[in-house]
């Protein structure tokens, strides 16, 4: 299974098109003012209030009609950029107590959740005429998520430590061309009473909250990754000194 968002491009054109009409309307509501025109106030209100009511309509429409999903592993959800798509999914899962080797160790509160997120540039999204061109993906927010809607962010002290003990892996907002992907380690440290715990990826950019049928938008149910099922080993526990 996969996640694809749907008429991606024509939800972001809906977006745009709403705001030019919305900005044809404040010309003419100023224009109104400046001459006097009650008329022309009265119908620039109007308009204005008419397209924001039928966009905000078919957001709540989308948002109330939406599900919630959970990707397993390997299964991808893919992000718009437009004229292209990037896919992610989470290719692994290792708990440990501890990360890294004295005297760069880091020993976890609860339980250290390592999960290497895999972004792949699909080279069957592009359009005919983008070409081989360098793709910067757009900010993502990150974080791990239980059953009780409780938020952990991601450590950096502890995916340094990843870096430190295994090799160093790319982070999320490294470019790619079509076709090329590479792995990411993100490192939560969740306490012992975290039920089903779950990744979210998405965007990080506020705009994307009045995009029609966006995980973003008010009341819209987000799209997880379980990371429970796909836990693979387990990692070592943390060293000690003994005088």
């Amino acid at each position: 299974m996969e996640f694809m968002p749907e008429y991606a491009p024509l939800v972001v054109l809906a977006f745009l098109g709403s705001c030019f009409a919305l900005g044809v309307t404040g010309v003419v509501i100023v224009y109104g003012l400046a001459r006097r025109k009650r008329r022309q106030i009265l119908l620039g209100l109007a308009m204005a209030l008419a397209g924001a009511g039928i966009y905000a309509g078919l957001l709540l429409v989308a948002s109330f009609s939406s599900k919630e999903r959970v990707l397993s592993l390997g299964e991808q959800k893919y992000f718009c950029e437009i004229d292209c798509h990037l896919a992610y999914s989470v290719v692994d899962v290792v708990t440990t107590r501890a990360l890294g080797t004295p005297p760069n160790q880091v020993i976890a509160a609860g339980t250290f959740y390592v999960v290497s997120v895999k972004t792949w540039f699909d080279e069957k999204t592009i359009s005919a005429h983008r070409g081989n061109a360098t793709l910067a993906p757009n900010p993502r927010r990150v974080m791990g998520v239980d059953d009780a809607g409780r938020q952990f962010a991601s450590l950096p002290e502890g995916s340094k430590a990843c870096e430190l003990e295994r090799r160093k892996l790319a982070p999320l907002t490294r470019p790619l061309r079509p076709g090329e992907s590479y792995v990411t380690e993100l490192v939560f440290d969740l306490p012992g009473d975290a039920k089903n715990p779950q990744l979210l990826i998405t965007d990080a950019d506020r705009i994307t909250s009045l995009l029609i049928g966006h995980e973003n938008s008010p009341f819209d149910k987000e799209i997880f990754f379980r990371l429970t099922s796909a836990i693979s080993r387990r990692g070592r526990e943390p060293s000690q000194t003994h005088s």
